[in-house]
């Protein structure tokens, strides 16, 4: 009767994204475990913020591709692989936390990495032109996940302060 109660999975099990492990492991062939953590971590927070407002855009997705596309090890068919997973399990791997991600990303990277990966995360969030209240509560968790303090964000986001919903309304 209850059967929901047992559920295997919690919202903050990173194994719901295990398909995507799965296949950033398999285009990293050669790489440790920690480089593909590494992957599958920033793919994953890259789509929890892009669909944060639970739409994920296509020049949200564009901004997506265009991070893979920058990282050393992964080809064409590796991005097209992993976007391919991305889009199939939004819900799923969006179904943990994006603050789970961002805890990974804080005991395997350095705190530069994580610093120009906020800045990739504003520019997911910003992409179809408004920066929600949702994606900026997203982003702000993250941020504290990653090990990053209040003064970098604001930093990070300062280059996108015309897209903040909470302003545009506030102008309106």
């Amino acid at each position: 009767m209850f059967s929901w109660l047992k559920r295997s999975s919690s919202p903050n099990d990173p194994q719901q994204a295990a398909e995507l492990y799965r296949v950033v492991r398999a285009e990293l062939k050669d790489s440790d475990e920690d480089s593909v953590t590494i992957v599958a971590s920033i793919a994953a927070v890259l789509l929890c913020i892009a669909y944060a407002d639970c739409d994920y855009d296509s020049r949200e997705e564009a901004v997506v591709r265009l991070t893979l596309e920058r990282m050393h090890g992964i080809d064409e068919a590796g991005v097209s692989a992993i976007m391919t997973v991305l889009n199939a399990h939004t819900v799923r791997i969006t179904g943990a936390e994006a603050s789970t991600y961002a805890r990974e990303l804080l005991s395997l990277t350095e705190e530069d990495f994580r610093v120009e990966l906020l800045d990739v995360l504003l520019l997911v969030a910003a992409a179809d032109g408004t920066i929600t209240v949702s994606e900026t509560n997203i982003l702000r968790d993250v941020t504290k996940a990653m090990g990053l303090n209040q003064a970098q964000y604001l930093t990070a986001q300062s280059a996108h302060r015309d897209k903040l919903a909470v302003l545009k309304k506030a102008r309106a």
